[in-house]
């Protein structure tokens, strides 16, 4: 098996109320409970950024909009990017990039 990092990407913000937070944190643990043992770290969502370029410069927030990652293990990238198609921030609006992790 091959490992994967999902990233994520999107501007999406938690709701504001409990029951919304629940119902979207619901949404995250069936996903990953439907990936079973493809999940290597369940991963987290970012905070507060900054993107510092090659001239030196640092501007807030990050170039790629990235929100978080997750790490899989799979087959190969197709199969990464088949157990990605479940994800919950596909029905935010939000992509996902799927890379193999080469190790070195």
């Amino acid at each position: 098996m091959t490992t994967y990092v999902l990233s994520y990407h999107g501007e999406g913000e938690m709701p504001d109320t409990p029951e919304g937070q629940a119902e979207v944190m619901a949404a995250w643990n069936a996903w990953f409970a439907e990936l079973g043992d493809a999940v290597v770290d369940g991963g987290n969502p970012y905070g507060d950024s900054r993107t510092v370029a090659s001239d030196g410069s640092i501007t807030p927030g990050n170039a790629a909009k990235l929100s978080g990652y997750s790490v899989v293990q799979a087959g190969d990238l197709d199969a990464a990017a088949a157990l990605a198609k479940g994800c919950p921030i596909l029905g935010a609006g939000g992509s996902i990039t799927v890379s193999e992790v080469i190790e070195m």
